[in-house]
């Protein structure tokens, strides 16, 4: 998967996207329906309809990385968001959707912020 390398921010569609869109397309997506940066250092996540697939575009110095996910079996706890939305998460949640697993874990152990050692 895309390594810790990735600083930016993580985005997901909020609209189905078809799955026979290939790099460039996506790139348009993004573009267009999210108004950024396809060149910017994020992950753009999308999912298809029935929620059993996901691809993440991201660009990496001197290309682009795309990643396709498909289940065999269940569905992605994808977020219910409004046509034209774009969410924003944290890595941490997208290994969460990526595991299956819904955004808003109630049983997740805070983020832990410090930068000191008592």
């Amino acid at each position: 998967m895309i390594d810790s390398s990735y600083a930016g921010h993580v985005y997901l569609a909020g609209e189905y996207t078809d799955m026979r869109k290939s790099i460039d397309g996506l790139a348009v997506l993004v573009q267009h329906a999210f108004e950024l940066d396809p060149f910017s250092p994020a992950i753009f996540v999308f999912c298809n309809r029935q929620r059993d697939k996901i691809k993440l575009l991201a660009w990496d110095e001197c290309g682009f990385w795309l990643h396709y996910r498909r289940l065999e079996r269940g569905r992605f706890q994808w977020p219910s968001l409004q046509e034209g939305e774009t969410l924003t998460i944290r890595r941490r949640e997208l290994r969460w959707l990526l595991d299956g697993l819904s955004l808003s874990q109630r049983h997740a152990h805070a983020e832990v912020r410090a930068r000191t050692i008592i």
